[in-house]
């Protein structure tokens, strides 16, 4: 009777251990690098409005709360406003700044878009600005913030990209990095992470890049919007670029001919 009690302790024992254990271990949040920046671009211009409201279609005093004497409000064509929004625009003599339509510049007609779960809610709010552009826009997903892993999502869109089911592909994971990783295994494909509208209209102009890899650790909603209206406005066509583009095929087809 004796050593069934010390068994039953021992085991009881080694319960409380692994219990203990297992709430000791606990899960450790994603953690993306820091917005570092690099020296290889030039600084972009200073822009010409401190407020930014040009994705409405109707603004409202709330929308105006802050900005002060002669402040600067970016809004689009046809914009409206509340009665008393008129009134503070009036008195607080606020320069209202025409956005520039994109439609006319876009360089493409089509988009592939995809995201993991760190990117999911900046995927779904850009295929709703894509789409008021005029753009096709095909999402692969994923369709919800539950984890999933950026490498399916990131070649999903590269293929449809080099399949020409889609002018070009946008990616969104924490950092934008792994997505480039992956997303340029697939032949065809010049995918670019770009933190920022210079390094963009360069990965287009110089690079020819067909797939933009975004960070939503990295950006804000209304930075992310001005990189993929650079992305989506320029183009490669200078001789002397395009033919380095060629040598980058060129390397990429010398390994894929390998057995």
């Amino acid at each position: 009777m004796s050593a069934d009690n010390e068994k039953r302790d021992r085991v009881r024992e080694l319960v409380r251990q692994v219990l203990a254990s297992a709430s000791s271990e606990k899960q450790e949040p994603e953690v993306y690098p820091k917005h570092l920046r690099v020296n290889s671009l030039p600084d972009e211009p200073p822009k010409d409005f401190d407020r930014d409201e040009s994705a409405k279609s109707l603004i409202t005093e709330d929308d105006l709360r802050g900005l002060g004497e002669g402040a600067r409000l970016r809004v689009s064509e046809g914009v409206k406003f509340t009665p008393l929004a008129s009134d503070i625009v009036s008195a607080k003599k606020i320069k209202l700044v025409k956005k520039e339509e994109r439609h006319a510049s876009l360089k493409v007609s089509s988009v592939a878009i995809g995201s993991d779960h760190g990117g999911f809610e900046m995927k779904s709010r850009l295929a709703m600005y894509l789409g008021g552009l005029g753009l096709k826009v095909r999402d692969f997903g994923t369709d919800s913030k539950a984890s999933v892993d950026y490498p399916d999502f990131a070649h999903a869109v590269a293929q449809a990209v080099a399949r020409r089911q889609a002018d070009v592909g946008i990616i969104i994971d924490g950092a934008g990095i792994g997505s480039a990783m992956a997303a340029n295994k697939v032949p065809g494909v010049l995918a670019a992470a770009c933190y920022n509208s210079a390094l963009a209209t360069n990965s287009r102009e110089h690079n020819g890049a067909n797939v933009l890899t975004l960070g939503s650790g990295q950006n804000s909603f209304e930075e992310i919007r001005e990189i993929v209206d650079a992305f989506l406005t320029h183009e490669i066509s200078e001789p002397r670029h395009i033919k380095r583009v060629g040598k980058i095929r060129t390397i990429e087809s010398q390994y894929n001919n390998r057995s």
